[in-house]
Parts: C-alpha cells; sequence; structure tokens
C-alpha cells in the first residue's frame, strides 16, 4: 500500500474491546468517540447514540444510492412540501369528482374561462387521482419506510445492549455533567444514591463504583410509531383507487326494476317511492308566495340483492338473492356490510322501461311476430317469425353530432333508440339496417322513416316495419341514490389512531439517562435526554442535594458543574 492511502479495512475496535460496525461515532459499549470529528465536539452528538446507519455506508452502490436517497431527512420534506403544493393547486377549482354529468373537456372552459380550459389541460381537475400525485404519496411511503429503518433499528440495538460502565470522554462531553469529591468509596455511595434516583421514576442498573438510570425510553419510539401510522394512512388512501375497496357514485334507479352496482355483485331495487310535498300553510316562511313546489318528505322502499349465478346475464337472468329491505330518507341511508345506499334525489317523470313491438309487411299489413324489448338491458337477438332482429347499437338519449352521425347524449333513458339488423325472407343476404325508435315523439322528431329508407337504400322490396304495440310498461318514478363502498376507512382511522399514539409517546413523555462514575472518590456524572433539558437538571441537582452536594442546576451546563466536595 502506498504511503497516503487510506487502508482497505478500517479499524473500528474500541480501545475497550468492543468491535464496533464500520461507520459507528461513539463505541456502542462504552461511548468513547472513534472519529475525529467526534473527538472535536464539546458536546456530543447523541440523537442516534451514534450508531452506524446504513446510509453512512462508505463506497454505495446503486440500491444504497436510493437507500441515501430516501432516508434523507432533507428529501423527505421536499416531498412532502412538494404534495401540499400539489393539494393546494387541486382547490383551485372544483375537482371532476364533484359532478354527476359534465364533459370536462368543455365544462372548465364554459364556465372559468381561457384559465378553467389551462387548468384542465394539466390534469389539475382530477389532482388527487393523477399518476404524479400518486407517485409522491408512494415517494413518501418509501421515504417513511426506509427512514424508520435506517435509523429505528441500530438505535434499538444501541438502546438494548448499554453497558453501564462509560469512558470518561463520553460522561464529561454531555450536554448535562457534574464533577466532585464524594469523600466514599465508590460502591457504597452508589447504593446510597440508588434508592432516590429509583423514586425519580428511574429504572437503575449498578457495576461497583458505576451506575445507569434510564426512564421513558419507549418515548424514542415515538416518530417510529408516527411513521408506522402515517404509513398505514398512506396504504389505506392509495388503497381506495383499487376495484372493490372504494365507490362513490350517484346512481337512478327506476322504479320496479333491480340496477346492478357495478364492480358489485349487488343489485339494488327501487321496490315504491312515496314523496309528500308542502302545503300552502305548512310551507317555510321564506318560500310563501313564490308558487314553489317543495318536497316534504321522500322515500326509497329498496331491496338489496346479491347476485349468485349468471351475473354476467348474457344468457340467462341472474339469480338474486334477497340480502335486507330499508325505507331510504334523507340521513337514513341503507346500510349492509359497510355497502350504503344516501338518497338525494328523485324524478317523478314516467320512464319507458318495456315495450312490445310487433314486425309486420307494411304493404299488406301481415304481422310476423311480436318481441319484448327492454329499454335498459335489451337482449343480441331477437326472433319474430321467420325473421331474425340482431341488434347492432343502442342508444338511451338519442341525438346527432356535429357531423350528423348518432351520438348518446346520456345515460339516462331520454329518447331510446335501437339500431337492428334485420335477416329473413326477401331479404338481402346480408340483411337490412332498421332504425327503432319506441316513443312516437322521438319517431317524428327524427324522422325514423326517412332514416329507415336511406339505411335500406331506397330499394322498394323491402317493406318490412317495426311498430310499437300498446303493450308498454313505465316506471312511474325514479329515486336517485348516493352509493358509497369504502373498505379502506377503517384502515384510515387505524393509521390516524397509530399516529397519534406515536405524537404522544413522542411529545408528552421525555427519554432520560444519567451514567456516573466514581474513580478515586471523585464522582462524574453525566446525563441525556432528549429535550426538556431545564426539566433533568433540576431532577439532578435535587438528587445531589440529597446526597448533601449542594450544585446550581445552571452549572450543570456542558462540564461546568461545581467542584465543591461533600459536607
Amino acid at each position: 500500500m502506498s504511503q497516503g492511502s487510506k487502508p482497505l479495512i478500517q479499524n473500528t475496535k474500541c480501545d475497550c474491546g468492543h468491535q464496533n460496525p464500520t461507520g459507528t461515532v461513539l463505541c456502542e459499549a462504552c461511548g468513547k468517540p472513534l472519529t475525529e470529528e467526534a473527538e472535536a465536539q464539546p458536546v456530543l452528538e447523541m440523537r442516534y447514540d451514534g450508531v452506524a446507519r446504513r446510509s453512512q455506508k462508505a463506497n454505495p452502490g446503486i440500491i444504497d444510492r436510493v437507500w441515501n436517497f430516501f432516508s434523507s431527512v432533507k428529501v423527505a420534506i421536499y416531498l412532502i412540501l412538494l404534495t401540499l403544493i400539489g393539494s393546494s393547486l387541486g382547490t383551485i377549482f372544483p375537482q371532476e369528482s364533484t359532478f354527476l354529468n359534465i364533459d370536462p373537456s368543455v365544462y372548465y372552459k364554459e364556465e372559468y374561462g381561457q384559465l378553467g380550459h389551462i387548468y384542465y389541460l394539466l390534469g389539475l381537475s382530477h389532482t388527487y387521482t393523477s399518476w404524479w400525485f400518486v407517485l409522491l404519496l408512494v415517494m413518501i411511503g418509501a421515504s417513511l419506510v426506509i427512514c424508520s429503518l435506517d435509523r429505528v433499528l441500530p438505535l434499538y440495538k444501541a438502546l438494548s445492549r448499554q453497558r453501564i460502565p462509560k469512558h470518561m470522554s463520553f460522561l464529561t462531553r454531555q450536554k448535562v455533567v457534574y464533577q466532585g469529591q464524594v469523600g466514599e468509596d465508590g460502591a457504597e455511595w452508589v447504593e446510597r444514591v440508588k434508592p432516590m434516583i429509583k423514586k425519580k421514576g428511574y429504572r437503575v442498573r449498578t457495576d461497583g463504583g458505576t451506575l445507569l438510570a434510564e426512564k421513558q425510553r419507549f418515548s424514542r419510539w415515538g416518530p417510529y410509531v408516527l411513521h408506522i401510522g402515517l404509513i398505514i394512512f398512506l396504504l389505506a388512501v392509495l388503497g381506495r383507487n383499487l376495484p372493490g375497496l372504494h365507490m362513490d357514485e350517484h346512481m337512478a334507479f327506476p322504479e320496479g326494476e333491480p340496477v346492478h352496482i357495478k364492480n358489485t355483485s349487488y343489485y339494488l331495487l327501487n321496490n315504491g317511492f312515496k314523496v309528500e310535498f308542502y302545503t300552502e300553510e305548512d310551507m317555510p316562511e321564506e318560500f310563501k308566495g313564490k308558487n314553489k313546489v317543495l318536497p316534504k318528505e321522500f322515500q326509497t322502499q329498496a331491496v338489496l340483492y346479491m347476485c349468485e349465478a349468471n351475473c354476467d346475464g348474457l344468457d340467462k337472468e341472474p339469480q338474486l338473492v334477497e340480502l335486507t329491505r330499508h325505507n331510504i330518507e334523507v340521513n337514513h341511508p341503507l346500510n349492509y356490510k359497510g355497502f350504503k345506499a344516501y338518497q338525494f334525489d328523485y324524478d317523478l317523470t314516467p320512464i319507458l322501461r318495456t315495450v312490445s313491438p310487433v314486425l309486420i309487411d307494411s304493404k299488406s299489413g301481415k304481422e310476423f311476430g311480436k318481441i319484448t324489448l327492454s329499454i335498459n338491458d335489451p337482449q343480441r337477438e331477437y326472433q319474430a317469425g321467420e325473421y331474425t332482429l340482431t341488434l347492432t347499437q343502442s342508444f338511451t338519449d338519442f341525438g346527432l353530432g356535429d357531423n350528423g352521425n348518432p351520438v348518446n347524449l346520456s345515460p339516462n333513458p331520454n329518447a331510446p333508440a335501437f339500431l337492428f339488423l334485420i335477416k329473413g325472407p326477401d331479404l338481402p343476404k346480408e340483411g337490412i339496417q332498421y332504425f327503432y325508435f319506441p316513443k312516437q315523439l322521438d319517431k317524428e322528431r327524427f324522422n325514423q322513416e326517412a332514416i329507415n329508407a336511406q339505411l335500406a337504400g331506397g330499394e322498394s322490396l323491402v317493406s318490412l316495419d317495426v311498430l310499437s304495440m300498446d303493450d308498454v310498461d313505465f316506471s312511474e318514478s325514479t329515486t336517485y341514490l348516493n352509493i358509497r363502498v369504502d373498505k379502506a376507512m377503517p384502515f384510515i382511522w387505524v393509521g390516524c389512531f397509530i399516529g397519534m399514539i406515536g405524537l404522544i409517546m413522542g411529545f408528552y413523555f421525555t427519554h432520560r439517562r444519567i451514567w456516573l462514575r466514581i474513580d478515586n472518590e471523585t464522582l462524574t456524572l453525566g446525563a441525556h435526554t432528549n429535550k426538556n433539558w431545564f426539566g433533568l437538571r433540576k431532577e439532578i441537582s435535587a438528587i445531589l442535594k440529597q446526597m448533601n452536594i449542594e450544585v446550581d442546576e445552571k452549572s450543570l451546563e456542558n462540564n461546568r458543574g461545581s467542584k465543591d466536595e461533600s459536607n
């Protein structure tokens, strides 16, 4: 090895004989400073008891560099600040999730102008579900885990293996220090002072003329308990984005028809809706004379089912088993094992449920057969005599776009329409397309005959028509419910509770330690705490006073203790 080069293997063995891990600042056994920086300190840095941490590893590899990045408290603070800034940006305008039915690409520009459009283009209209916000939360979680592991494991090792005798340089470089003559044998003096220290709540251990007193060590784990709570909290928040763990949907439930709750095996039936309106006499004063109709009470008689078979509903009707019944009112939701349905609106306009149209020859009037068409859940194929009707496209709210093409304006069955491909006798091999509007108003408004003539190419041989019959089923009312499922919320509360315990441990309790040794009737005392130094000095002053050593509290700081001998 060339002169002046660093040794490949660092000698970390202390004079006391203890072999310390590389990177240790203070000997794990006796506390002697092992580095030049520690030797130069008038008061020792005791934050982690000088233990070696992985983030202090020399010549770090790629994994170590990633570890060092996330174990940095400074990096954690930057991540938290970025998350706070991102959260505040998300509050400038309402988030998309606060609205029921909007087109965000149009809404923000119309409502808030160009600034709102930029807000939408930047993705801030869905800030809290955006990839960058979720990534920040994941990075904060990783920082919490790695910060904790980097410190808590070495600290636990150091605190659980404390030796009683400490090196003189360790004692004299504590923030609270006292040195003076006791005038008697060390072991006897230690035995006399031991019960006085115990009365202060300390756990005391002795070894001849040396003593270690410690209390409330558990407070050192307060920050890490807080970290555990925050990690559980973050995992629960991130878990709400997983299917089945969180739902907050507003859904319409027409009377008399079970509606499937998406991403669940539940069906909910509006088995009847009742509403009571204010009379003119009962009307609140601020609304009297304004010709307003105000609901006094409205109630949905709800039945909750679970699907046990044929849940896809493709070939057969789903097999439903009743779970519970509940009359849903405002602030009195249906609640079944975390599944909640809140009443928030209603509509008394009758809604078309099913129709039974018939396929006929429009020239001769001959009927070929009747089909039963469900507006909300139509089948794929129907048979009317020798003719097959295949549903190729359906619309709940038919409309025409800017280019004249059919579009669905909303999920509400305001203007239902169906496009069939009809095959059978006297028709082209590939069949003909046929648009069907169940409502007579929509037939006239959109000119059903002209649309079908255009689809048929004007062929005179095609004379089939589909007419509605009188067999029409309506829903008398529609109730709107807010469906909520939040299986992650209990974990959020658990995380908050654990975090609060950590805060209490860290803020309201202090870890205090007192070391002392007597050499040739000379007492050397050093003490350390993680906070409230004034309280520690007061305790030590009171203990010494009981041992007939008068000392000013202020003089105990940083090796400026009194040299008074015992009386």
